[in-house]
């Protein structure tokens, strides 16, 4: 037939945890680094096109702002691209617009251009990378997902700590026009990662190879529902809504310290190079604390508690803001950024993790898209409003205090819903056939979990299911005959099987009912 082989939802084949999927990782990890460190990496050119264009350091900024709101703002755009398209061709669409954004911005004559190449342009494109690199990862693992998360996070601290030392290198022998043509073939690597993700196809069965059943499946197949290009559905999962109030109040504040602790350290009378030194030292403990967070969420006891985990360490996050507020010299600095570089790590390597969990694969794609429109927001607030409030009390202590409240907050709330609102579905009672009277009367043991708290009596329940009914008495209407109980000779699994029947959901019915 030709065309292009769209993963949706994965095909229903069971993910591999492995096998390809450590090429996937390796695609994520690449752009989940261009993604999260690009925006800041420009930031090395900022001075020069100052210079060039006349304007100040706060238009410059605008650069960066433009950039991670269209890689949050665009999230609803990729899923219905995703949904429609499949992930594979899309990121390596958004590979050729991050490169030709960065190209055209090497061309540009006002900061306006910039804006629209560099900005728009180039953060459309690695829009179209991450996004779909996640949902690939999450549909290539599962029981190892924690691991693969955390491993992939990690690629945002790794390029961060290569790409802002490149630039530098470039901007010194080049100028920034040669540093962003340069930069902009560097992004075209984003395609050799969307050619990673080759889609999940379930292998062919006997029957699919006959030409009668290859016409089966084919119908069969276009008799299913086709899938929403954006599911809204998820809104009414209690868990999704409350992650993404949790995670919109959380970005408020997660990314104020790293912007501030720099020009907090020069503040404090220290040299420009030894203050740079503190995100390079939050950089250094970023990246070990994501894999290991993806270990230990990815342990048997812990992976079913993984909200509370992402909680905990968004508590932790906001507890070392408030800390760090008190800050009054280089040393206590930097114990500040190494206790920030752990709890932001944690958040890191949990917070895809959390979401994958909640909504499942099937509407991880939406779900996803919904909750980072919701975070761009919050991104072009809380930077900014931080500065605001700099400007206006002249204290750095402020700005930390008001981002570690933030975080602080979102982890309560996310904690404390769970906890009220989330309630797990009480295991179904199962049913022992203990004997068959002479009365006809099918006595059955129900048996319930070992739990504390509910009464022993309970355990030795015994349910009466009456075999033989009049007629008139059925609650349906419909006729019975009676039988006798010597009329019918069963065997123990014949009748055993008849109490199975029928199932639902792959567990047994809760009260059989059964004519003899």
């Amino acid at each position: 037939m030709g065309g292009v082989a769209l993963d949706m939802d994965g095909g229903g084949v069971p993910a591999p945890d492995g096998g390809w999927g450590w090429a996937v990782l390796a695609g994520c990890f690449v752009i989940t680094g261009f993604s999260y460190a690009f925006p800041k990496a420009v930031s090395v050119f900022f001075k020069e096109l100052t210079r060039e264009f006349g304007v100040g350091y706060s238009d410059t900024a605008w650069i960066s702002s433009i950039l991670l709101a269209m890689l949050y703002g665009t999230g609803p755009l990729c899923s219905v691209l995703v949904n429609r398209f499949g992930c594979r061709p899309v990121m390596m669409v958004g590979g050729l617009f991050a490169s030709l954004g960065m190209i055209l911005a090497s061309f540009s004559t006002s900061i306006i251009h910039i804006y629209l190449s560099a900005g728009v342009i180039t953060g459309l494109g690695l829009a179209l990378n991450f996004q779909p690199s996640l949902i690939m990862l999450n549909r290539y693992f599962s029981r190892r997902r924690p691991l693969a998360n955390g491993l992939s996070a990690a690629g945002s601290p790794v390029a961060l700590c290569c790409l802002s030392p490149l630039g530098q290198v470039l901007q010194y022998h080049y100028g920034w026009r040669g540093g962003f043509l340069i930069l902009g073939g560097i992004l075209l690597n984003c395609c050799v990662c969307g050619a990673l993700m080759k889609p999940l196809v379930a292998p062919q069965t006997p029957s699919a190879l006959d030409p009668g059943g290859a016409e089966a499946a084919e119908e069969e197949e276009a008799k299913k529902p086709k899938p929403k290009l954006l599911d809204f559905s998820v809104f009414r999962d209690r868990g999704f809504v409350i992650y993404a109030v949790a995670a919109s109040i959380m970005v408020l504040g997660l990314f104020v310290p790293p912007v501030f602790v720099v020009s907090y350290a020069k503040e404090l009378g220290n040299e420009d190079t030894k203050s740079s030194l503190l995100l390079t030292l939050l950089g250094f403990i970023d990246i070990f604390a994501r894999p290991t967070c993806g270990v230990i969420a990815g342990l048997k006891w812990v992976r079913p508690r993984c909200v509370y985990l992402f909680s905990f360490s968004m508590l932790f996050n906001g507890v070392t803001d408030l800390v760090g507020s008190q800050a009054r010299d280089y040393p206590s600095l930097m114990v500040f950024c190494v206790f920030f570089g752990i709890s932001y790590g944690m958040v890191g390597a949990l917070q895809f993790e959390v979401l994958m969990e909640i909504v499942g694969t099937q509407k991880f794609s939406s779900a996803i898209g919904l909750v980072l429109l919701m975070e761009a927001i919050a991104v072009l607030v809380g930077p900014p409003g931080a500065g605001r409030l700099l400007d206006a009390t002249k204290n750095y202590m402020y700005v930390f205090l008001l981002a570690g409240v933030e975080v602080t907050i979102s982890a309560i709330v996310l904690a404390a819903c769970n906890f009220l609102f989330i309630k797990k579905k009480p295991s179904a009672p199962e049913y022992n056939l203990e004997k068959i009277s002479d009365d006809g009367v099918t006595h059955l043991s129900k048996e319930q979990p070992d739990t504390t708290g509910e009464e022993e009596e309970m355990k030795n329940m015994k349910i009466e299911v009456v075999a033989e009914r009049k007629e008139g008495e059925e609650r349906d209407g419909e006729e019975v005959r009676e039988v006798k109980p010597g009329q019918v000779a069963a065997g123990p699994q014949e009748v055993g099987k008849l109490f199975k029947e029928p199932e639902q959901n792959n567990e047994t019915a809760t009260c059989p009912e059964t004519c003899l």
